[in-house]
């Protein structure tokens, strides 16, 4: 076949991974660059040569022959990009969350599905090798259903650092909408089973670079009864990150207790962990390059389409449910249309913690 053909819309950090992994892809090749910034611009035309570049969608579009375009942008504000890549008929493969609000994010996935095109998220952690693994590791039943787990992300993020995107620092929600939802879609992919009732908190420390609420606590209830106790923040206050993904089931526990690898099962009576063997992987390259074959597939081969837009909806739709419990005190039924239907932006600004508490960043 010949290569699938793709223009690439924000060149920033993360940039820099697709046009290698798209580089290293046969199937693959980079027609158009998109980004508001000349710079950013010329320092990815010199990469990609032939290449069409300008700071508009369509107007680049309009002059490069493409298959498929991938949104390495914001969340918010997609409205004008999905809609140039829908008039122009090509297929979508978004970073996440596929926008800030599940509102907005329902609206995207209309959008595509009304123009017939394929839209799909960029869930690279589902293609973690790590990942993959507890994936087997449950399916083989070894340790028995899963029935509860917990769930400990603590990292200190300086937004500030150069090589991480700046626009998280003032976002509503940081914790929830950039990081967490990769907690919640792993839960969902490797239980195989959705949330039926969540309960949260979110607020943010004295010392956070954040301007709203850098630490979520939830107590989330999947399908099955299996009930998940979770903890994420971006501003613990020790430089070295924490992680710890324990899984209970009726014959034992597995433990993850590194976000890239670090995996080991028990049953009741072990006196150890028992390792599990993981291949070499190379951290964000190889999860977007097993991720960009299969989007690849998808179109190319009629395999199924990965992490499509409308499943993502359901792990959205659990960050805004952690926003309006930590905002009401209540814990939420995601069962209930009224919950799952309800629009999106009427907790999105509410702090738990008390205006006269926080301090100004």
């Amino acid at each position: 076949m010949n290569a699938l053909r793709f223009i690439l819309v924000g060149l920033g950090a993360r940039s820099r991974v697709w046009r290698q992994v798209i580089a290293d892809n046969p199937r693959c090749t980079i027609v158009g660059l998109v980004d508001v910034d000349a710079d950013r611009r010329a320092a990815a035309l010199a990469q990609c040569p032939g290449a069409v570049a300008g700071d508009d969608l369509a107007e680049v579009a309009a002059r490069a022959s493409a298959d498929a375009v991938i949104l390495i942008t914001p969340p918010g504000n997609r409205h004008t990009q999905i809609a140039a890549a829908c008039d122009a008929g090509l297929a979508i493969l978004a970073e996440k969350p596929l926008a800030d609000s599940l509102a907005a994010a329902r609206d995207h996935v209309a959008a595509a599905a009304s123009a017939g095109i394929a839209l799909s998220v960029g869930l690279n952690f589902r293609y973690l090798a790590v990942t993959r693994a507890l994936c087997e590791l449950f399916a083989e039943d070894r340790l028995g259903p899963p029935e509860f787990g917990h769930f400990t992300y603590e990292r200190w993020r300086d937004g500030h650092l150069p090589h991480l995107n700046k626009y998280p620092l003032t976002m509503d929600q940081p914790m929830l909408w950039e990081q967490s939802i990769h907690h919640f879609d792993l839960m969902r992919h490797v239980y195989r089973a959705d949330p039926v009732r969540i309960s949260a908190r979110t607020w943010n420390p004295s010392w956070s670079m954040y301007r709203h609420d850098a630490n979520v606590a939830a107590l989330i209830t999947f399908e099955r009864g299996i009930e998940v106790t979770y903890q994420g923040t971006w501003a613990g206050n020790w430089a070295q990150p924490r992680f710890e993904w324990r899984t209970d089931c009726r014959h034992g526990v597995a433990i993850q207790s590194d976000m890239f690898g670090a995996l080991g099962h028990a049953r009741r009576d072990d006196p150890e962990l028992i390792p599990v063997d993981l291949p070499a992987h190379a951290a964000w390259i190889d999860d977007a390059a097993a991720l960009l074959a299969d989007f690849v597939a998808g179109l190319a081969d009629g395999a199924p389409l990965p992490c499509p837009g409308e499943d993502h909806l359901t792990s959205l739709r659990m960050v805004e449910a952690c926003i309006r419990a930590a905002a009401t005190g209540q814990t939420l039924d995601l069962t209930t249309p009224a919950v799952a239907q309800e629009p999106a932006g009427t907790f999105a600004n509410r702090s738990t913690t008390p205006k006269a508490e926080r301090i100004a960043k």
